[in-house]
């Protein structure tokens, strides 16, 4: 199918024997999706479930709510309201943490990317006096200051350290080292199920799709407001990576639930790319993404606030999810707008099931740029392992399509709102208001209007 569009080469060619090949019209990855292999199963459910105990709802793994100590001093954690709604609660002492049940945890990651002396050796960076007297709070406290003490001797075992050594380092040798785990830049947010309610066998995670729409709702305002924490208190970070890792194929350390935020110094080589094309045709999300993909078919569902569509050019099968909003910043966005991203993010969950190992990406505008851009998400299933041939010619290959993508993701999603598991707000596929009439869904003239 020819597009109205033709500003660049096209994105999406088939071939005569039905080869598809795709160009990533914003990253210049070449994919290929070779016939006959879209029937095939995304995931490999486990073959020998073993049955659970009751305890292991609550200690499974190092994130779960019986190992509360076993991570960093928590920055922050949401917690349902008596009257039904949800508040984000800042740090608390060990003696206080099952005084509320925390849905989702803010804590530190014990083994960070970008380290606290990273920051403060390349920049002077020093932490703001919030931060230090909450640290000054935490280690005043007796059970705080063992938990400190006790999380640095785990690192520093981790490190290759001889116990000798650690067991030989003062209290104050141990507390030096504290200060990343109040004032670092790579937080994890750690939901508070391992495995579904109810669940009996040990192959019934809990996963994004297998939340509440409310639930995965209040997930991602967590992850918005502590982006937005993050951003506020190194004034050296010009980008927040957010990602999800959701099982080991897709690079998870635990089979339990979190979302990961990196404070970095730069933006990366494909989004300096990106930012490139973007200065050439500031419109090239509406042409390139949402449009093209209308006009190919590739809309899956939108509501009010948001649109998904099939990605095209991804080295793994992709949905991506494109905020309407004029406002840039998602931490700026109000609670509906964000709501209505978190609404269609949760619904590409669960329709591909909590055995389909995925990473979730967000992209939203760098703090040092210029130019507008949509925030946008992006879930790809890590249903494949890259080898030579990918390695040796970039051109990657994909067992699904964009097509095929589509049309599972639409059954799964006609099926899950029918039975209440996903938003009803949504609409899908023929029901969009943009698949009628692509005018209809012009956000982006305003937005990038507005810097």
């Amino acid at each position: 199918m020819n597009s109205p569009l033709h500003t660049q080469p096209h994105p999406l060619h088939e071939m005569a024997d039905g080869t598809i090949k795709q160009i990533n019209p914003f990253s210049g990855t070449e994919v290929w999706t070779v016939p006959g292999r879209g029937n095939r199963p995304l995931s490999n459910p486990a073959a020998n479930p073993q049955p659970l105990s009751e305890k292991d709802h609550t200690s499974y793994c190092a994130f779960c709510s019986d190992n509360l100590l076993a991570t960093p001093p928590e920055k922050s954690r949401m917690v349902r309201t008596p009257a039904g709604d949800w508040e984000i609660l800042p740090g608390v002492l060990p003696g206080e943490l099952n005084d509320t049940t925390a849905q989702f945890r803010r804590v530190p990651n014990l083994f960070e990317i970008v380290s606290y002396d990273y920051w403060r050796a390349n920049y002077g960076f020093e932490m703001d006096a919030e931060t230090s007297q909450r640290m000054a709070t935490y280690l005043d406290d007796d059970a705080g200051r063992e938990h400190v003490k006790k999380i640095v001797a785990t690192r520093l075992k981790a490190a290759g350290t001889p116990a000798d050594t650690i067991a030989a380092m003062s209290e104050a040798e141990l507390l030096e080292r504290a200060g990343g785990y109040f004032a670092g830049g790579h937080d994890v947010i750690i939901g508070r199920r391992h495995f579904t309610d109810g669940a009996t066998l040990d192959n019934q995670l809990a996963s994004s799709g297998t939340l509440t729409p409310d639930e995965h709702a209040a997930l991602i305002r967590f992850t918005v407001d502590s982006m937005a924490d993050l951003y506020y208190r190194n004034r050296y970070t010009p980008y927040v990576a957010v990602f999800q890792n959701w099982l080991k194929p897709a690079g998870a350390s635990f089979d339990h639930l979190h979302k990961q935020l990196v404070a970095i110094d730069e933006r990366g080589v494909t989004a300096d790319q990106e930012i490139d094309r973007l200065r050439k045709n500031p419109n090239m999300y509406n042409e390139w993404g949402v449009n093209y993909a209308h006009y190919h078919n590739l809309i899956i569902a939108e509501n009010d606030h948001a649109v998904v569509f099939a990605g095209i050019g991804h080295r793994y099968p992709a949905l991506e999810v494109y905020s309407k909003s004029a406002t840039a910043e998602p931490w700026e966005q109000d609670r509906e707008e964000i709501d209505a991203m978190s609404d269609l993010v949760h619904a590409c969950h669960a329709a591909a099931g909590p055995d389909v190992s995925c990473n979730e990406e967000w992209h939203h505008k760098p703090v040092d740029l210029d130019m507008p851009m949509p925030w946008r998400i992006i879930v790809k299933w890590r249903i494949s392992t890259l080898a030579g041939f990918e390695g040796g010619t970039k051109i990657y290959l994909n067992t699904l399509s964009p097509y095929n993508v589509r049309d599972r993701i639409v059954a799964a999603m006609y099926r899950l709102r029918d039975e209440g598991a996903i938003s009803k707000d949504i609409r899908i596929a023929t029901e969009c208001q943009l698949s009628r009439n692509p005018l209809l869904y012009n956000p982006m003239l305003a937005f990038n209007n507005r810097v």
